[in-house]
Formats: C-alpha cells, sequence, structure tokens
C-alpha cells in the first residue's frame, strides 16, 4: 500500500478508525488471519459494516484522486465471512471475573459492541432489550436482502459463549423501572438509539394506508423470521401504489421491500434537489461527496422524484388515494398529484423516546433533546453513560460502533474507581 497519508482511516473517512492499510496489505499478501485480527483491533463486527456501511473511507482513498478507489468495504466483509468459515472467530471468555455488574440498555449495534468489551473485561453484562429477539435495527429495522440474519445470529452466538446475557421482552422503563435498573447493576450503558421517526404534518395524515416506514419494514421483518405479527393493522404492498416519502436508506429499503411484496407501482420522492452524477466540486477528495447515490433497491424499479414537498394527503372513505405536492424551488409553483395506496414515511428520525426510562433516571439533554454527555460519554446521573444514536442523534453503524467502545472504556474507567474507593473504605474501617 503506497497511499503516504491513509486520509481513509482519517476523520474524513472511518469513524471507527480501521487499520485499513494494514489490513488491505495483509489480504495482498494472503495473510488473511491476520487481516482479521487487524479488522477486530478496532472493529467488533466488520461483517456487519462490510454489508451496511456507506463506505465513507472509499470517498476518501488516495487512489480515488486519479482513479476507482479500493473496494474497501468488500474486502472488508470477505475478511470477515472468512474468519467465520476457518473457524477464527471463536468466543473468547473472560479469564477473570470482577463482580462488577453492567446494564447495558438496547441490542443495537452500539450496545452490542459495548456489551462484548465489558465482558471480555470480565463484568457480568445484561443486555435490556424489549423485543423478543436481541439485534435492535439489525434485525428489525435492516431488510434480509441487506442482512441476511443468519449473520447477526453467529454473532449473538458468539457474544452469548462469551457470557453475554440478553434480557429480551423487557421494555426498560416501563417492565423495569430505571431506579431499579441502576441499583441492580454498577453501571449502566444506555444504548436505546433514536428511533422517534420525523412525522408528515399535513392535512390527511391520519389517513388509513399513511404509516410509518420503520413500521413497515420491522412487520416485513417479522414476517420473514416467522414471529407474531405485530398487533398494529397490517402493511402490505401487494398490488398496490405505493409512495415513499424520504430518499435515505429507509426510503430505500422501503422500495426494495416493495418490489419483493408485489406492488404495483413504486415513487420515492425526495425534498432536495437531484445530486449530480459525480462527486461535485463543493465536496472535494478526500470529503464524503455530494452526488447520486443508487441502490440496488432502485435498480430493480420504481421511480424517483426530486425536489417534491408534499402538502396534502387526500382519500376516499377514511383512505388514502392521493398525494398532492408542490415543486420546491420552481417559478412558478408546479402544482403535483401522485395517485397512491400506501404512503410510506421515511423522512428520517428526531431522537430517542423521552418518556419512560430518560425521565425516571433523570439525565440530562441537549438542545437536540439527545441525552447529554462529556467527553468520557458520561451522563449528568453518576454511573450512567450513553453513546450512539441516543446520544449523537440517527448515524452511521460505524459510528455506533467506535461510540460504544468509547463508552465501554468510560464504563471501565468508572468501575475501577469505584473498586478503587471501596476498598480505601474497607481498609480505612479496618
Amino acid at each position: 500500500m503506497d497511499c503516504g497519508v491513509p486520509f481513509c482511516q482519517g476523520d474524513t473517512g472511518c469513524p471507527v478508525q480501521n487499520l485499513i492499510p494494514e489490513w488491505n496489505d495483509l489480504v495482498h499478501r494472503g495473510r488473511w488471519r491476520e487481516a482479521l485480527d487487524a479488522l477486530h483491533a478496532t472493529n467488533n463486527f466488520p461483517e456487519l459494516t462490510g454489508r451496511l456501511c456507506p463506505a465513507p473511507c472509499e470517498s476518501a482513498c488516495v487512489l480515488g484522486v486519479v482513479d476507482r478507489p479500493v473496494a474497501i468495504r468488500s474486502i472488508e466483509q470477505a475478511v470477515a465471512d472468512r474468519g467465520f468459515a476457518e473457524g477464527w472467530i471463536a468466543p473468547r471468555p473472560p479469564s477473570r471475573e470482577t463482580g462488577w455488574r453492567v446494564a447495558v440498555v438496547g441490542s443495537g449495534p452500539a450496545g452490542l459492541a459495548a456489551a462484548q468489551q465489558l465482558r471480555r473485561a470480565g463484568h457480568a453484562v445484561t443486555v435490556f432489550e424489549r423485543d423478543a429477539r436481541p439485534g435492535g435495527l439489525l434485525r428489525h429495522g435492516i431488510p434480509d436482502f441487506k442482512l441476511e440474519k443468519s449473520v447477526l445470529d453467529r454473532r449473538l452466538a458468539q457474544l452469548e459463549a462469551e457470557g453475554v446475557r440478553f434480557a429480551t421482552g423487557v421494555d426498560v422503563g416501563v417492565d423495569l423501572h430505571g431506579d431499579a435498573l441502576r441499583r441492580d447493576h454498577d453501571a449502566v450503558l444506555l444504548a436505546g438509539g433514536a428511533p422517534v421517526a420525523r412525522e408528515l404534518a399535513v392535512p390527511g395524515r391520519a389517513l388509513a394506508g399513511v404509516h410509518l416506514a420503520m413500521d413497515f419494514l420491522s412487520q416485513q421483518n417479522r414476517r420473514v423470521a416467522g414471529d407474531p405479527a405485530s398487533p398494529e393493522v397490517a402493511i402490505d404492498a401487494r398490488g398496490k401504489r405505493v409512495v415513499v416519502i424520504g430518499g435515505g436508506d429507509t426510503g430505500s429499503d422501503c422500495v426494495g421491500t416493495c418490489h419483493r411484496q408485489g406492488a404495483s407501482e413504486v415513487t420515492q420522492l425526495e425534498l432536495l434537489p437531484q445530486p449530480p452524477a459525480e462527486r461535485h466540486a463543493s465536496t472535494p477528495w478526500p470529503l464524503w461527496p455530494m452526488q447520486l447515490r443508487t441502490s440496488h433497491a432502485h435498480e430493480e424499479g420504481g421511480r424517483r422524484d426530486w425536489r417534491v414537498a408534499t402538502t396534502e394527503l387526500v382519500g376516499r372513505d377514511g383512505r388514502v388515494t392521493a398525494l398532492r405536492a408542490t415543486r420546491v424551488g420552481g417559478d412558478p409553483v408546479e402544482p403535483l398529484e401522485i395517485p397512491c395506496d400506501l404512503v410510506l414515511l421515511a423522512m428520517g428520525f428526531t431522537g430517542p423516546r423521552r418518556e419512560g426510562l430518560l425521565g425516571q433516571l433523570g439525565v440530562a439533554l441537549d438542545a437536540r433533546a439527545a441525552v447529554a454527555t462529556d467527553a468520557a460519554h458520561a451522563t449528568s446521573v453518576p454511573g450512567v453513560f450513553a453513546a450512539g444514536d441516543v446520544r449523537r442523534g440517527a448515524s452511521l453503524l460505524v459510528c455506533n460502533i467506535r461510540e460504544r467502545r468509547d463508552a465501554a472504556v468510560a464504563g471501565e474507567v468508572h468501575l475501577r474507581r469505584r473498586a478503587a474507593w471501596r476498598g480505601a473504605r474497607a481498609a480505612g474501617a479496618a
């Protein structure tokens, strides 16, 4: 690797600070086992990031200045998958037990990364998850055509073999009060994500056939897994004209799921202008480029439209039949009307749930209504830490893994200080 300064792993590249040139070179030389060790040095779950990360590292690759960048994400996935196939990825239970008990609330990527780090340090770790199976959005928010759940399950099996305990079907803040959680554990790590969806405040939002994207995706994932159907109204795109509002990854996942359910038409709307096909001059290398991104879900069919602001949803007999909108930035204003039978709202997320656990713990919130922490991920409540989406808002998978590893270190420091304090107190009493 002759890239000189490896921008791929700098601030503009990999948030998890992967040792990308090192393991790329090791793969080139056929030293796959060492490449896996280099991957795991910074990333607990490279098989997940290799499948799901948008790869800002590739946008920052030095080769991208003059040619196509190295396919970093594909190599990362290949290394991790070979590690499982060869049996190199095995449980690593701690050699000693500290006797400290840690609660991790949420079993998404942030919670799982923290749980593994803390368990390997010898602490008794319990991960609380409100759903019947662990995995958080990895299980219920991401379609199987992007992440087969067997990939998730084999990593969960490793965590369980290392001694991580999963308490599923427990909605902390409802089934278990925050005070009891703190009383029964020496440290608490909040990893509940930012699941509150951004709403569409227009007339007709209450019509039947208008749903949040995550409700749609979660319900489909449960169907595919053979899990019991959720109690909400069944959402099915079969034979329907579907409009997806929102042009991000969640919207793309909805498009692909609608294709698989047999929708008759799929239209995805975006409020912003259509990006250029190539990197825009305002985002030169090595910055994350402003340019059009087309997923395989888009390549499968459907239509994308840009600069569209929804103004009203209209219906008949209480059910949506059309979406009315205007073209943003047009002169004169261009009205639009799109016939539809199903509308999916994929406009992003506004933050964590404020009611329930966060209120019971009394943690301070920042101006964005996310959990406020210091640089060490400590909240305003002693012994309670937070990282990932619950702290920074909806973000990338790699950001969650990096933050949770950092938060695990902060929790470890807290526990050591408690141990020292207890030791000093016991010595004074003697």
